[in-house]
């Protein structure tokens, strides 16, 4: 499918929308825990391959903070590929996380730090496990934020790893233009994503230091980390690092930038920047607050060696690495980002604008698909139109993912659907609904609103099942769950919901957000 009018709108929209949005799907790093007691036989400390690690053992959970995956990418190493971690002396403290990246705060997630030095990750696994001999299914996240905040100490793995009997590995990278900027002059395009795949290539090194098995790795993520886990599936340079991988709102048949239109804008950036002569030595001088206030928005680029395809047609034509699939949205995407980007006060008038502003010709045939009286206000109905089609996020683009991927792979599709979970950002009163990131408590508990109830609490618990159960074989499952079918069309999408809402079943996502209409207008 493709409507070049909505994916304009939705590029404009996302600039500054899913900034602030994602910015707060991540939360300052938490105190220091007290320091362990002296290591001894409790499974406190480990030894990877840059030398041994103290941890923490605590409720049934051993947790390692802030190991080192790769060097400092500092100084000369700024905008570098990844290099080796030096090994220590002595025993690395591992009992809190490291720096996240550098980036900007906007007072709902993450601070502004200038730190560039945060090449971490952090471990977390169900404690009393043989280090070498429990073979646990690995899980590997990569946080969302728009490419522009976030880091993976934020992310509380505790629930996966015991409910799931898994080992979770949360990680960082580089953001904004330390890893997005692709100017020719510096040789290295898409460093974040070859950050992703040195983290990936430490945990084939290291999984089984901490009970994990190195040949059974999912990587899974959400928003900026669900697009991270699709370029990772198309890049042949990743082929071997996971075998199955979870895409979470984000679509896999989604376009980057091609990598000449993106060293274009890079070069545009270093202009504004004062560095449009003897450029690579200028960025490298430069100081990271000028840089990062200077950047607005990037992400991936296809043409380099690390992604040639774009995931879509890596999927579609056999080149994508063979993993097994799990992929899947939320019902109502963009009731985050369209209030976002409108304001809650929309008019009736302005809907029509932004209708006829956004499909032109085709706007009247959207307008009756989508009556006003048929929503509740001017804003619900504009952040339907947008969840059903127009953007990466979209029901319909996910199902045209699902559809590509599952002839070539094992595609296990859902829609979360809980329309009572706490939002991200709460902007529009008890009618935020399944709104983009509302599935991520249920993964990560604690990480925003004020907890689950007792019913929201059986939904997590499914999904957890689900999640780690797919980790372990590749079928989601659980014991007395419901059945989820494997994707051979619209009809096999599992719906998330509360029991008192439709619970758990399959249903047709496709008819429900009309996909067979957009198709028809495209």
């Amino acid at each position: 499918m493709s409507f070049p009018l909505a994916r304009r709108f939705f590029a404009r929209l996302t600039v500054p929308a899913l900034a602030l949005g994602m910015a707060a799907l991540t939360l300052a790093a938490p105190a220091a825990p007290a320091a362990p007691k002296p290591p001894g036989d409790d499974g406190t400390t480990v030894r990877v391959s840059g030398g041994p690690v103290r941890g923490t053992v605590e409720d049934g959970l051993r947790v390692f903070q802030g190991i080192p995956y790769a060097a400092p990418p500092v100084g000369d190493l700024r905008f570098e590929r990844p290099q080796p971690v030096k090994p220590w002396r002595g025993t690395l403290d591992a009992t809190a996380p490291r720096s996240q990246c550098a980036q900007l705060g906007n007072g709902t997630g993450n601070p502004t730090t200038f730190v560039e030095d945060c090449l971490y990750l952090n471990v977390t696994t169900p404690a009393g496990r043989s280090a070498r001999r429990a073979g646990l299914p690995v899980m590997v996240w990569i946080h969302g934020g728009s490419f522009l905040t976030g880091d993976g100490a934020s992310y509380d793995a505790g629930k996966l790893a015991t409910r799931g009997d898994v080992v979770v590995v949360t990680i960082n990278y580089r953001l904004g233009p330390f890893g997005f900027l692709n100017h020719p002059d510096l040789g290295t395009s898409n460093a974040a994503l070859l950050d992703q795949q040195a983290a990936l290539r430490w945990v084939q090194r290291n999984a089984r230091a901490f009970g994990g098995n190195p040949r059974n790795v999912t990587v899974f993520g959400e928003s900026a980390g669900s697009a991270s886990v699709c370029a990772n599936i198309a890049s042949p340079q990743a082929r071997g690092l996971f075998r199955r991988a979870i895409a979470q709102s984000y679509s896999c048949t989604a376009d980057f930038a091609t990598l000449a239109s993106s060293q274009a804008a890079a070069e545009t950036y270093s202009a504004a920047v004062g560095c449009a002569e003897d450029t690579a030595a200028c960025l490298r001088r430069t100081d990271p607050e000028t840089l990062l206030r200077a950047w607005t928005s990037g992400a991936f680029a296809v043409g380099g060696a690390a992604l040639p395809r774009q995931p879509g047609q890596a999927l579609a034509d056999g080149t994508a690495n063979r993993v097994d699939l799990m992929h899947g949205n939320t019902l109502d995407e963009n009731r985050l980002f369209i209030p976002l980007q409108y304001g809650t006060a929309l008019t009736a008038a302005q809907y029509v604008g932004a209708i006829r502003a956004t499909f032109g010709p085709a706007a009247d045939a959207v307008l009756a698909r989508y009556p006003l009286d048929a929503y509740a206000s001017p804003i619900i109905a504009l952040s339907t139109v947008f969840s059903d089609y127009g953007s990466p996020l979209s029901t319909c683009s996910h199902v045209d993912a699902y559809d590509t991927a599952q002839e070539r792979t094992r595609v296990y599709a859902y829609q979360f659907q809980d329309r009572t979970a706490d939002p991200l950002v709460p902007l529009l009163g008890t009618a935020n609904g399944a709104a983009h990131a509302t599935e991520l408590p249920y993964l990560f508990p604690g990480l925003f609103g004020d907890g689950l109830d007792p019913e929201q609490e059986k939904l997590s618990d499914a999904m957890v099942s689900y999640w780690t159960s797919f980790a372990r074989h590749g079928r989601p499952s659980g014991r007395g769950l419901p059945r989820w079918p494997e994707y051979d069309g619209a009809g096999d999408v599992l719906a998330l919901d509360l029991q008192s809402a439709g619970g758990i079943r399959a249903e047709d996502v496709a008819a429900a957000a009309n996909c067979s209409f957009w198709r028809q207008l495209g």
